[in-house]
């Protein structure tokens, strides 16, 4: 009985770390366009080297249901391969950072109500952002 404990509770902690950040979703879909600025890809900010410019309503919101899809810790010393930015109306409405070049750093970081998040990027994400870069 006492193993079953210990598995409810990891089941549940599982859970609780795996869930889709929703607000996020409704927040960044709702955008009319979003510039994608790429960095050197070795983590650090200093140099961006492209900068793309997304109008298509379709990516947008297909981008965006991959940023939402699973919340996670995020990990502080990973770095930064890029940055989004997601306007609506000419007005930026969520900035969010990314890491794609480092296979356990692959997330998106932005702030959500004052607070630190972040997201899982998924090989399907990374290969949509390396997609708009060609």
């Amino acid at each position: 009985m006492n193993h079953s404990w210990y598995i409810l509770f990891a089941v549940c902690v599982l859970m609780a770390c795996n869930h889709p950040n929703r607000e996020i979703k409704e927040r960044i879909a709702d955008a009319d366009s979003m510039a994608i600025n790429y960095f050197k890809g070795d983590g650090t900010m200093d140099t961006v080297v492209a900068v793309k410019i997304i109008r298509d309503k379709k990516k947008i919101e297909q981008l965006a249901g991959f940023i939402s899809e699973h919340s996670i810790e995020r990990n502080y010393k990973c770095g930064y391969d890029g940055s989004l930015h997601f306007f609506k109306m000419n007005q930026v409405i969520q900035d969010i950072d990314f890491r794609m070049n480092e296979q356990g750093c692959m997330c998106f970081s932005f702030l959500q109500g004052g607070k630190s998040q972040a997201t899982v990027l998924s090989r399907a994400a990374k290969e949509m952002i390396t997609s708009f870069r060609k």
